[in-house]
């Protein structure tokens, strides 16, 4: 029998480690085996644990309508756990096997977490019961005895690890100590708490506080500068089984337990979990417009269906691209209890050497160079704030921090990016951790174009300043509006603050290249603009260009006008229009001229954004000097509509109807709707074959409710030839 023993404890003793007494405690998952009868000694022969004192059981108060829930505001988390936020007391019972007597019994409760807990790394807490709560310091006090029962006002430390605790009663005897058994009933989630001020992401405002944490929807921003459109996302962060999935994401980027308590170490290993590159995180980004074996990005409608695939399979979800690795992302961050919002920065900079400078060669003709051009801007670009302090930076640093999922370029060695004080990109200080030089670049590079002539000099023919990050947005507190944050990142463009701060970035090694070796002189006396105008898909628009002649002579304008279908991401997918004329410009007046771009030109070729680039260049016969001028636009996307039907009461079933007409001049094949609303409905999805040109789909659906108030449903349509459908609605769901 004995040997037997030896040999069983032989297998469950961790690996021999020289460096380490302990293996590394970073899963959240594992457990270690606790004693229930942990005995100080050899144990008497009459010695009978029933003559001590002995939990019967525990209460924990958890349902969504109890005290702890509604306290700590995580009514609306879908699980039957205790959740609670760290550095606020909440209230359990625990029934004894006879009264309890304080001046002879004595218990203590333990929370461990992980498979090796350590006092010392806040992985196992013994607390004792005392007579006051210190605020934000672990204890535990009784606030009233009943019969065989005591209830007790248990405080967390304020900076405590955030995650899923094991709970334990602990009795003392004489000849050992005796505990509860394990009981998952008991276990107890720990969250951030905005709402403490101890707590690292404290945040004052009671209105933000429920925008930022508590909202479960948002709005995300896409299009462009000149054609912004918005369309909702289903963050989910209350959905069943969410919580246990962002906890994953930590066990999966391996972060110590010992660190999760803190919000910098948490956004920086999820920036990285976030995307797959080099550590099979939670999506897998794809931007050339082939989707196949995945969902194409603009399908998803929210968070929830991508974090739990990914929780069950542990394999990369396919497909995202910025709006997606963003929205996870806030669910996650929403989801633990840190402040968060997703932000969208029209005309982002993707600096390749984070030189300020985006540089894009012409020809001898003055046509676009596309074989040596590599830096893009991006129509727009989505990113993420977190708002904490930042005790690793200077005062003042603390706020909203940039974090981004999106895999852009390394940072240490893996693809991530933040946290980055929002303050101190506005101020130029971007020496300070993380990656602050790249989020810089993104909103403040030049644009610089620039031509080789034949005998290899480089002349700079334009420098525009303004173009990268003139609009950065986000949804505003409390509604479904556009709130700007560009002041947040950037004084106002040309003033003296915002040259100061350029210099502060550079004196901190953001590289500036000078324009020294080459030479610029700005054409001044010829301005030139073009607009294209607003157009729905399938239907044929104009570009209509104008020159300003503010000098006394008469000047021809070699001009030529190229439209690109590109992607979001400003990286050409192919030309689709050349145009040349000369223009005649009289002295002192303007000239307008227009181009036709038909529908035929280019929806063949369209990509899911249906997104174009047009490259506007032209030459002064008589001066040899060039005006170049790029824009991007984006056509109209026809809606989805959705309607509901009878009377929409919690519990009760009610029915809703999804509605689209084809506008293309083609049938739409292997179309998938898509239709979520979080408390609403769980996601569901129908695939239909065809759509004829002009017919109409009509889709019902029956759902139940789960919860009273204000939600919102959310559909989107996709196909090869259609991306980017949405639709949404709001609809007042009443108490039954």
């Amino acid at each position: 029998m004995s040997e037997t023993m030896s040999t069983n404890e032989e297998q469950k003793k961790p690996p021999l480690n020289g460096r380490r007494a302990l293996p590394l405690n970073n899963s959240n998952d594992e457990e270690n085996e606790v004693p229930e009868m942990e005995a100080f000694g050899l144990i008497p022969r009459g010695f009978n644990p029933k003559d001590y004192l002995r939990v019967v059981d525990i209460h924990m108060f958890k349902e969504p309508h109890e005290i702890n829930k509604q306290q700590h505001h995580t009514d609306k988390y879908y699980s039957p756990k205790l959740i609670v936020r760290r550095g606020q007391p909440f209230q359990i019972q625990v029934d004894f096997n006879r009264p309890y007597k304080p001046d002879t019994d004595q218990f203590w409760l333990e929370y461990l977490i992980g498979r090796y807990p350590q006092q010392n790394k806040g992985t196992y807490i013994p607390i004792l019961v005392g007579d006051v709560l210190k605020p934000g310091e672990w204890g535990a006090k009784i606030t009233h005895k009943e019969n065989n029962s005591i209830h007790l006002s248990i405080m967390s430390s304020a900076t405590c690890i955030v995650g899923k605790f094991r709970l334990y009663v602990a009795v003392w005897t004489p000849f050992g100590i005796l505990r509860t058994h394990r009981n998952s009933a008991t276990d107890t989630y720990i969250l951030f708490n905005p709402w403490c001020q101890q707590d690292a992401v404290y945040l004052d405002d009671e209105k933000e506080r429920e925008e930022y944490v508590l909202n479960d929807v948002g709005i995300v921003f896409h299009g462009n500068i000149n054609n912004i459109k918005l369309r909702s996302w289903s963050y989910g962060q209350f959905e069943e089984n969410i919580l246990d999935a962002c906890l994953f994401l930590m066990d999966k980027a391996e972060l110590e337990l010992s660190g999760r308590g803190n919000p910098i170490k948490i956004c920086r290993v999820a920036s990285a979990v976030i995307n797959s590159r080099d550590d099979n995180g939670v999506i897998a980004g794809s931007w050339d417009n082939t989707y196949t074996y995945g969902v194409a990005p603009s399908a998803w409608t929210g968070s929830a269906d991508i974090l739990l695939e990914y929780y069950s399979s542990k394999q990369p979800v396919r497909y995202g691209q910025c709006w997606v690795f963003a929205g996870v992302f806030n669910t996650f961050l929403r989801c633990l209890g840190i402040p968060a919002r997703l932000v969208t920065n029209y005309s982002s900079a993707h600096d390749n050497n984070a030189n300020l400078q985006l540089d894009f060669f012409l020809d001898d003709e003055g046509q676009m160079d596309t074989k040596i051009t590599k830096d893009s801007v991006w129509n727009y670009h989505c990113w993420n704030e977190a708002w904490m302090t930042r005790p690793d930076l200077p005062v003042g640093f603390g706020g909203w921090q940039v974090v981004d999922g999106t895999p852009q370029e390394t940072s240490d060695g893996m693809y991530r990016c933040g946290p980055a004080s929002v303050q101190a990109i506005k101020h130029g200080h971007v020496c300070f951790q993380f990656d602050a030089p790249f989020v810089y670049a993104e909103v403040n590079s030049d644009i610089v174009y620039s031509r080789r002539e034949k005998n290899g000099t480089q002349v700079i023919e334009k420098i525009d300043t303004t173009h990268v990050g003139q609009l950065i947005v986000t949804k505003e507190v409390g509604g479904d509006g556009m709130m700007e944050i560009t002041e947040e990142y950037k004084f106002p463009e040309g003033s003296a603050e915002e040259r100061l701060a350029l210099e502060t970035a550079v004196m901190y090694g953001v590289k500036k290249q000078t324009t020294q070796d080459t030479t610029y002189q700005p054409q001044t006396d010829v301005d030139m603009d073009f607009q294209v105008q607003k157009a729905v898909l399938g239907s044929d628009f104009k570009v209509t260009i104008t020159f300003r002649n503010k000098s006394r002579n008469y000047y021809t304008a070699t001009t030529y006008l190229s439209g690109n279908i590109v992607f979001y991401t400003g990286v050409t997918k192919n030309e689709f229009k050349k145009h040349s004329f000369s223009a005649k410009l009289e002295p002192s007046s303007s000239s307008a001229f227009n181009v036709l771009i038909k529908s035929s030109e280019y929806l063949s070729d369209l990509l899911d954004q249906a997104s174009f680039h047009f490259f506007v260049t032209a030459r002064i016969t008589e001066t040899g000097k060039i005006l170049a001028m790029q824009k991007a636009t984006v056509l109209e996307i026809p809606t989805l509509w959705i309607k509901t039907q009878g009377e929409m009461v919690a519990g009760k079933e009610m029915s809703v109807t999804v509605e689209f007409t084809n506008p293309l001049k083609q049938t739409l094949e292997n179309v998938t709707l898509r239709l979520e609303g979080p408390g609403v409905l769980r996601t569901m999805k129908k695939e239909f074959r065809q759509i004829p040109v002009n017919s109409t789909l009509i889709w019902e659906v029956k759902c139940t409710p789960k919860r009273p108030g204000l939600r919102k449903l959310i559909a989107s349509l996709n196909c090869d030839a259609l991306r980017h459908v949405y639709g949404e609605l709001n609809v007042q769901i009443q108490k039954p």
